[in-house]
């Protein structure tokens, strides 16, 4: 995606505190003096089986690229891609668990968007408000500085060895409580 970013005329707006071309977790625009708005979409392939699960844990991965930021999540929408063929209590399942995790961070879900897709996704693309002076980039990263994991070590590891069907049903249920995590 980088080359790619590369070949496209970015957008210089007085506004604009981190932007598209800027590698990180959101976009930043000012509204006011002190204030910016946080923007994200994220969407993922199932990585649970059971579908609530999956809702909380593609919606935490969403709600937390504002909190990477410093921001607070404000509204959300959700983003889905459903084959047809599939029963929609599934996606209700799913919808459900994002909703939880949407709540849980004190934020609403105002709409969405639903495509038609031979594999499941779903995501969320969320809207939060920061201090701008209290915003945290990958360039804040110093030597020595305090790292802070929110996730469990391992977890995209054992994520990719779960589509691959390479890990143990133990594993698989380790990273889950950890990826719901906000």
């Amino acid at each position: 995606m980088v080359k790619v970013l590369k070949k496209i005329t970015m957008w210089d707006h007085p506004n604009i505190v981190y932007g598209i071309d800027m590698v990180g977790d959101a976009g930043v625009y000012s509204i006011d003096e002190k204030r910016s708005l946080v923007q994200t979409v994220d969407v993922l392939t199932p990585i649970a089986d059971d579908p609530r699960t999956f809702g909380e844990i593609a919606a935490a991965n969403s709600l937390s690229d504002v909190y990477a930021m410093g921001g607070k999540p404000l509204t959300a929408l959700n983003v889905v891609g459903w084959p047809t063929k599939l029963d929609t209590e599934i996606l209700a399942g799913i919808l459900e668990g994002g909703a939880k995790k949407v709540r849980e961070a004190d934020a609403v879900i105002i709409g969405g968007h639903t495509i038609k897709d031979e594999e499941i996704k779903y995501g969320l693309s969320v809207t939060g408000i920061i201090e701008t002076d209290k915003l945290i980039t990958a360039s804040d990263a110093k030597p020595k500085g305090l790292l802070i994991l929110t996730k469990r070590i391992g977890t995209g590891v054992i994520s990719t060895a779960l589509k691959k069907g390479e890990t143990t049903e133990e594993a698989v249920s380790t990273i889950n409580e950890s990826l719901r995590t906000l």
